[in-house]
């Protein structure tokens, strides 16, 4: 019975002993890993710091660029348009350029290029920040151009307003509005003949929603 006893307390020893080094050897292990995530932050910490403040610097100047960019835009510069043709005005960034063709005899009597800086080439195929014509074709005809763009879905249509022209209903486009280019259009009827306005490049979305269609006048 003695012998068996001692076996046990043997047995109930050697149980204990195992479980205190696994214990030793996981505590070991953790603090070798805390030590060497210790070692990794302390060798780091100076470049993680740098890294993080460099980031920063950037996002600030570039909020900073962007707010003097738009503060360079105002006061807005204006282009009106001939009195026959709803005497037309148009308002954009002091910061751009403008290209407008006046021509009675013309099928568009009013064809406007706008661009940041200076106006492109016309026939250099530049996505322009802002277009605007009076063209002699007829609204209905205008929009019926564009039917087959809307059903396959590169050109999505809604109601328009201009905001300070009431009672003129027209429509706005986004999308696929000029062959191979992103961008909006705005299309209202003016008399017997139909108001044009868009942008070419998403890009000048921002400036087309915010500083043009607000400002946009015309008389009907």
């Amino acid at each position: 019975m003695r012998r068996l006893n001692q076996q046990g307390s043997s047995t109930v020893l050697l149980i204990a002993f195992v479980l205190t080094l696994l214990l030793f050897f996981g505590a070991a292990g953790f603090g070798i890993w805390a030590y060497m995530g210790r070692q990794d932050y302390k060798n780091n910490v100076d470049p993680k710091i740098a890294a993080a403040v460099e980031i920063a610097k950037k996002q600030t100047a570039t909020a900073k660029d962007n707010e003097f960019v738009e503060k360079e835009k105002q006061p807005l510069k204006d282009y009106t348009g001939p009195q026959p043709y709803g005497s037309l005005l148009v308002k954009y960034p002091k910061t751009w350029s403008a290209f407008v063709t006046e021509s009675a005899q013309a099928n568009n009597p009013v064809d406007g290029y706008f661009h940041p800086g200076f106006v492109p080439g016309i026939q250099s195929k530049s996505a322009f920040a802002l277009r605007v014509q009076v063209v002699s074709t007829s609204y209905d005809q205008i929009l019926k151009q564009f039917d087959a763009l809307v059903k396959v879905g590169k050109v999505k249509v809604t109601p328009y307003s201009a905001p300070k022209v009431s009672g003129i209903v027209g429509a706005r486009l986004d999308g696929q509005v000029v062959p191979t280019k992103q961008g909006s259009m705005v299309l209202i009827p003016l008399r017997d003949k139909t108001l044009k306005v868009w942008t070419e490049a998403s890009q000048f979305t921002a400036d087309f929603d915010t500083n043009i269609l607000p400002n946009l006048s015309f008389s009907p």
